[in-house]
């Protein structure tokens, strides 16, 4: 399985060679970061320009996702299994992990797996049981529905954004709303420019509740030991870690930092990039 990665500069992505091919991590503090589902690693553009210059930058495609190779599998454990080996592969030490949805909960996994390769991480809205068998019948189930008939149906980024904007999504007072509705048009555009390069079959254990098979929260929280920094969007404004999921994690953690952020939705670096920065270069001052 080949993962693309990418070196970023602050403020811009650069065009420095993948990291699986340099085979070694330059000088400098080092923060991976890694994107959600459906999306790819320069879903986190909106952030470049916040975080600190001291930081050695390094984006990837999750498997199925952007540039990456396609897979068999697609649950969270897999995700996992391919940031440990690459880690692994290039001899990675001290690595900062800063991780949305997906991302934030494979960072989880690897700072529990390898813990001498991890110096600390920041969680960006981990979605935990809320896209496990507990998201059965849920407006994330309809959303995930409604992206993988899309991306069957293909076409154009123009296309398929036409229809994500069309899915149903319901509400919690028994009505719906188009995705259209509830999104801004250029959400919508980057969403559909990042399902043009997707494999389907990453959307599949999503939709059919069986995403987390082998993924245990309780049992991955009591194996962290670095540092984590757990940042929660609003789960009444479209956040995806509930409150008791939150302190289902938190309460096997050594002192961990916990930030709510009420009125923000799941998209945190996107909506409010300038404080998930901050979260993110607070840790420097431990790992230089």
């Amino acid at each position: 399985m080949s993962t693309n990665f990418d070196s970023l500069s602050k403020g811009h992505l650069g065009t420095a060679p993948r990291l699986g091919s340099a085979g070694t991590w330059r000088s400098g503090p080092k923060l991976l970061l890694l994107h959600g589902v459906t999306r790819q690693g320069k879903d986190w553009q909106a952030l470049l320009p916040y975080l600190d210059s001291r930081w050695e930058v390094v984006t990837l495609d999750f498997r199925g996702h952007g540039h990456s190779e396609r897979a068999d599998c697609y649950l969270v454990v897999d995700y996992v299994a391919d940031v440990v080996r690459v880690l692994e592969s290039v001899d990675a030490t001290d690595v900062t992990i800063l991780g949305h949805s997906l991302g934030a909960m494979v960072a989880a996994a690897v700072a529990a797996e390898i813990p001498e390769r991890v110096s600390s991480i920041v969680l960006e809205d981990p979605p935990f049981h809320s896209m496990g068998q507990a998201i059965q019948g849920t407006s994330w189930q309809a959303q995930f529905r409604g992206m993988l008939r899309a991306v069957h149906a293909g076409g154009s980024v123009e296309q398929i954004a036409a229809g994500l904007a069309d899915i149903d999504i319901p509400m919690k007072n028994g009505t719906s709303r188009k995705l259209g509705e509830l999104r801004e048009p250029s959400a919508i555009q980057w969403s559909a420019t990042c399902l043009k390069a997707i494999d389907p079959g990453v959307l599949q254990p999503l939709v059919e509740g069986q995403w987390l098979d082998g993924y245990n929260v309780s049992s991955i929280a009591k194996q962290i030991r670095c540092r984590t920094t757990l940042l929660q969007a609003d789960p009444d404004a479209g956040g995806a870690l509930t409150d008791r999921d939150a302190m289902e994690f938190l309460v096997s953690l050594q002192n961990p930092t916990h930030l709510r952020f009420p009125g923000c939705n799941h998209q945190l670096h996107a909506t409010i990039p300038e404080q998930v920065a901050a979260a993110t270069n607070s840790v420097l001052g431990a790992v230089l």
